[in-house]
C-alpha cells in the first residue's frame, strides 16, 4: 500500500512502535474505574506547587521522565535516546508544556489540538520516525481540572453549577516513546482530521461540539482504507462523553457506518458518573492520553485486541472567540494501533 492513502490518510509502511507509555493522574482519576491501572496517582491537586498551572507542568514532567525511563530499561539492545519531543496542552501559549519539559533539554515541537493533542503528537511522531528523522521520539500531553476551569470557565472558588452535558477535565499527563522497534504495539496508519463546525455555541457541551468532527474523521478513515467498523476490535474516541457518543452514533449511521458495537469513549471509561458526579464524563488532553497508556494500549500489547482505531477529539474553544459570540469548532485525529 502507498504511504498516501485516499483523500487524507497515511499508511506507515515501516510502522513505528510504541515502546513505552506512562500515565500520571490526580486523586479523582485514581478513584475511578481505571484507578488501579495508572502508573502514578498524585493525591495533592497542587502537586506541591504554588499554582494549578505549575502543578500541571509537574505532572507532565513526571510522565515524560517515567516513559523515557521505561524505554531505557527495556531488555535487549535497548531503545535509542529520544531526539525530539511532541507535546501540548490546553493553556494559553502551551505554558504547561513549556515549563514542564524545560528541564528535559529536548528539542520541542509545541502542538495545540485541544483535547485531541495526543493524537496529533503520536501521528507526527510516527511520521518523524518512519521518515528517518529520529530513531526515537516522545509524544506527551497534559491537562488539569483547576487550570482548565480557571482559563475557560470560572475560577473554582466561584462554585458555579455544571449542567448535565458538562464533562470533567481530567487531571493528569500521558507520555509515549515511539521507535522503529522494541514494542508490542505499532502505529500502522493515521487520518489527520479537519476542523468541523456545526455552529454549537454551548461551551458546557463539548461532546456536541466534537462529535461532528469525530464522525467526519472516522468516516474519512474508513473510506480511505476501504474498511468497515468490523475491521477493528475497537473504535475509541477521546472525550465525547455520554452526550457526544449518542450524537456520534447517529451521525455515522447517517453516513452508512454503524459503529455502535465497536465504539468506546475514553471520557466514559475514566470516571463513574454516578459515584463521582462527573455528569457526561471526562475530558481534557489527559483524558485520552492516560486512558490509552493505562487501559487501551495494554489490550493491544497483550494481543487481546489486534487492531484499534484511536480517535482523540478536541473542542477548539477559545475564551476570545467565545466571548465574541463565535461557535466552538471541533477536530479529531485517527490513529491505527495494531498488535506486533
Amino acid at each position: 500500500m502507498n504511504t498516501i492513502v485516499g483523500k487524507q490518510s497515511i499508511c506507515f509502511q515501516r510502522p513505528p512502535q510504541i515502546v513505552s507509555a506512562a500515565s500520571v493522574v490526580g486523586k479523582k482519576e485514581s478513584e475511578g474505574p481505571l484507578g488501579a491501572l495508572f502508573d502514578e496517582a498524585e493525591p495533592d491537586p497542587m502537586a506541591g506547587q504554588a499554582t494549578w498551572e505549575e502543578a500541571e507542568s509537574a505532572l507532565q514532567k513526571r510522565a515524560a521522565q517515567l516513559a523515557m525511563r521505561k524505554a531505557a530499561e527495556l531488555p535487549g539492545p535497548g531503545v535509542p535516546p529520544v531526539r525530539y519531543l511532541f507535546s501540548g496542552d490546553l493553556l494559553g501559549q502551551l505554558i504547561a508544556t513549556s515549563f514542564g519539559v524545560m528541564d528535559l533539554k529536548l528539542p520541542l515541537f509545541g502542538l495545540y489540538g485541544a483535547c485531541s493533542t495526543i493524537g496529533e503528537a503520536l501521528m507526527l511522531g510516527a511520521m518523524t520516525v518512519q521518515g528517518g528523522y529520529s530513531e526515537a521520539v516522545l509524544a506527551l500531553t497534559s491537562s488539569h481540572f483547576g487550570s482548565a476551569e480557571k482559563q475557560f470557565r470560572f475560577p473554582l472558588g466561584y462554585g458555579g453549577q455544571r449542567p448535565l452535558s458538562a464533562t470533567w477535565t481530567v487531571t493528569g499527563s500521558g507520555a509515549f516513546v515511539l521507535s522503529g522497534s522494541g514494542g508490542h504495539a505499532k502505529i500502522t496508519g493515521a487520518t489527520p482530521g479537519k476542523v468541523i463546525d456545526y455552529g454549537v455555541k454551548d461551551s458546557m457541551n463539548m461532546g456536541a461540539c466534537m462529535a461532528p468532527a469525530a464522525c467526519d474523521t472516522i468516516c474519512a478513515h474508513l473510506a480511505d482504507f476501504g474498511r468497515k467498523p468490523e475491521d477493528y476490535d475497537a473504535i475509541v474516541t477521546g472525550d465525547l462523553g455520554n452526550v457526544g457518543r449518542k450524537i456520534l452514533i447517529d451521525l455515522t449511521a447517517e453516513r452508512g457506518y454503524d459503529i455502535s458495537a465497536r465504539h468506546q469513549d475514553c471520557g466514559i471509561l475514566i470516571f463513574d458518573p454516578e459515584k463521582q458526579d462527573t455528569h457526561s464524563g471526562g475530558s481534557g488532553c489527559a483524558c485520552s492520553a492516560v486512558t490509552l497508556a493505562a487501559y487501551l494500549l495494554p489490550k493491544i500489547e497483550r494481543g487481546e485486541w489486534k487492531r484499534m482505531l484511536f480517535v482523540p477529539t478536541g473542542a477548539l474553544l477559545s475564551t476570545v472567540s467565545f466571548n465574541e459570540g463565535q461557535s466552538v469548532p471541533g477536530i479529531a485525529h485517527a490513529i491505527v494501533i495494531e498488535h506486533c
